[in-house]
């Protein structure tokens, strides 16, 4: 699931997407809730929704060195780099097709990141301050947008959600696809530009500057906590006791899940929705934390391997990586939740970690890229090079 392949090569960010997989691989095999109680394990403390959303702040970053780093691109290049981004986009979201028809209980994240590469595209070529403006305006609005248009989505569009991960026969029925991708599955699209967003406004800081890296850490551990405690006390003035008097609210174990995530609750009833910060919530206050903790976890990488590169090899490898290990890791969960008895979770965890990390550093000393990351790396870059060509 990379997005660059700059010559000087930040291997921080390669371990910050390691980060990214492996909690995202955690979430996937390891208990969410200790077992026999609706008390989340420290897996889903740690990981649930900040994973996979650390997974899209590092897409935009990539995005944002793919075109130009702290000087955007202009006129022709810009042009192709969005060409090869476009071609990009597609085959992520191809292999998320193909992906869907696995028999697994995982929610598959590519076609919804293909489709936040495409809908990027307008701000790639954006300057950092009209940029950071965007993205503000996008946390703070995107949300409110999300809870008015839910239940316009969900009464005008039958079935308003796919019900499980998109496939090829999705294809026929594009307003439930388009409804569930943008704003009623497990990744809207609509609140989730929002990271790549912030993720293309660290790519246009310099990256390689301490200052920059300290600043980074400071600021997104302070919008993580800040985030947390502003939500604590919002609910705590009365925003729980009104979403626990709305439909889904006194249907679900809310206080539980709140904790652990909110997918698959519809959030209506209350604007009080907006105060919770509860990952999978798509809340102003849940992308500012998950963004604040994905900036910190971005810097804390960036500062472990400014004088050693391969100070985090056991991340950086296999982030270098990702959507070939995370395509094998979706298919290896196929095969072993249909295994009688089922495997235990932590060995298939920490055999899964073993052989990704193997892989990697395998991939890494013959200095070649995974198979998926050639295929989609070479099509952009052959897309991009025939558009500048086609324009001299």
């Amino acid at each position: 699931m990379q997005t660059t392949a700059a010559p000087r090569r930040l291997t921080g960010i390669d371990a910050a997407r390691g980060v990214a997989l492996f909690g995202m691989m955690s979430t996937h095999i390891l208990p969410l809730y200790a077992p026999g109680s609706t008390t989340a394990t420290l897996t889903a403390l740690v990981f649930s929704g900040r994973a996979s959303g650390l997974f899209a702040v590092i897409a935009g970053i990539g995005l944002a060195l793919l075109t130009g780093g702290r000087s955007p691109h202009r006129d022709r290049t810009l042009s192709a780099d969005r060409t090869g981004i476009a071609v990009r986009a597609l085959l992520i979201a191809l292999t998320g097709l193909i992906l869907g028809g696995v028999e697994t209980n995982i929610a598959i994240i590519l076609v919804h990141y293909g489709v936040l590469f495409l809908l990027a595209l307008p701000f790639v070529g954006l300057r950092l301050r009209a940029l950071a403006a965007w993205t503000v305006g996008w946390l703070v609005l995107a949300p409110v947008a999300a809870y008015l248009l839910r239940p316009v989505v969900t009464a005008g569009i039958d079935p308003p959600t796919l019900g499980g991960n998109p496939v090829f026969d999705h294809l026929l029925v594009p307003q439930t696809l388009a409804a569930d991708i943008m704003l009623t599955g497990y990744y809207p699209a609509l609140q989730w530009l929002g990271f790549i967003l912030v993720g293309l406004v660290v790519g246009r800081l310099d990256l390689r500057r301490l200052p920059v890296q300290l600043g980074l850490l400071g600021g997104g551990v302070a919008a993580a906590i800040g985030a947390k405690l502003l939500s604590a006390q919002l609910l705590r003035a009365g925003g729980l006791d009104a979403i626990l008097a709305t439909p889904d609210g006194s249907r679900y174990p809310l206080q539980a899940m709140l904790d652990v995530g909110l997918a698959g609750i519809d959030q209506t009833g209350s604007w009080w929705w907006l105060a919770v910060s509860a990952p999978h919530s798509g809340s102003t206050l849940d992308l500012v934390h998950v963004s604040g903790a994905a900036a910190a976890v971005v810097a804390v990488c960036l500062l472990l391997t400014r004088r050693f590169p391969q100070a985090l090899l056991p991340l950086s490898a296999p982030g270098a990586m990702t959507l070939t290990l995370y395509s094998l890791h979706v298919c290896v969960m196929s095969w072993a939740d249909q295994l009688t008895p089922l495997p235990d979770p932590v060995q298939l965890f920490w055999l899964q970690l073993a052989a990704a990390v193997a892989i990697g550093i395998l991939f890494q000393r013959v200095r070649s890229r995974g198979p998926l990351e050639l295929i989609a790396s070479g099509a952009a870059n052959a897309a991009r090079d025939g558009r500048i060509e086609a324009r001299r």
